[in-house]
């Protein structure tokens, strides 16, 4: 009898009870895309639609157990990194994940939470600058995230031009510059490749405060996407309009009283099967 297997995905994230963000996010994500989800979790925030009211951390040898077991077994074709919010959970990462170097890393650099709050430690950044940014394969900050590491005000696409410059020569391959903050009609996001190509991405923006987890969403569908075998440009394309559809089929949805989620499931695809090798 032959046998298949689904192409997994593994995250590493902070959670969220509330279901919009963090490690419930990029499982609604992978699974949505019709990849199998697995996960390790970094943190304990206390959250929900209207803010981060604490965070409880996790042991750093329970993230790297909870990794070590997941890989050992269900190895992941791609890993979407997310909430690392002290440097000894960046370097615990780090020395678990280097065993691995062929894994596709997608990392979202979660510093500033949809709702404004501040959820990494200063001392972090550059611990994340230079220990993570050398093993990952693809960055994907937002404005507010952008802004601090390329330590400048971003106000307009020219702006994004010249962070993204900046955030490349920090030594990371890969970066997506989001640029869902920008106070304008259209959304632009800029992707900066190993060879230092620039893609613009542009999209309609909707008029919704329901975008509560949707840099989470996009670096799991981008690291799904790797997992079906799309190349980078490919899989941020991809990536993109799945997030824009999930949003706009949530825009108009009140869950809770504050920035709400995205429709993850405006079009769930059945589990992907691969011939097993």
């Amino acid at each position: 009898m032959k046998q298949y297997s689904y192409p997994s995905v593994m995250t590493i994230a902070g959670f969220d009870g509330s279901g919009g963000a963090g490690i419930q996010a990029d499982i609604k994500a992978i699974s949505a895309l019709g990849c199998y989800a697995t996960s390790a979790l970094t943190a304990l925030p206390v959250q929900n639609t209207t803010g981060v009211k604490s965070i409880y951390p996790i042991e750093y040898m329970a993230v790297q157990e909870q990794i070590q077991a997941i890989m050992e077994d269900i190895p992941p074709k791609a890993i979407k990194i997310g909430m690392l919010h002290t440097s000894e959970l960046v370097l615990t990462v780090v020395e678990t994940l280097k065993k691995y170097p062929k894994t596709p890393l997608v990392f979202d650099p979660v510093m500033v939470a949809t709702s404004g709050h501040k959820l990494i430690e200063d001392s972090t950044i550059g611990t994340i600058v230079e220990m993570l940014f050398p093993i990952i394969d693809i960055l994907t900050p937002n404005l507010d995230e952008a802004a601090i590491l390329a330590e400048m005000e971003i106000h307009t696409v020219e702006d994004m031009y010249s962070a993204g410059k900046k955030i490349k020569k920090l030594g990371v391959k890969n970066v997506l510059l989001k640029g869902g903050h920008l106070k304008t009609l259209e959304l632009t996001s800029l992707f900066f490749d190993a060879d230092d190509k620039v893609t613009a991405f542009q999209q309609e923006k909707y008029n919704t405060n329901n975008t509560h987890g949707s840099g989470c969403t996009l670096s799991s569908a981008i690291a799904s996407y790797l997992a079906l075998g799309e190349s980078f440009v490919g899989a941020i394309s991809k990536g993109q309009d799945y997030v824009h559809k999930a949003i706009f089929h949530g825009k108009d949805v009140a869950i809770g009283k504050g920035n709400g989620p995205l429709n993850h499931f405006f079009n769930p695809q059945i589990l992907v099967k691969h011939d097993l090798v």
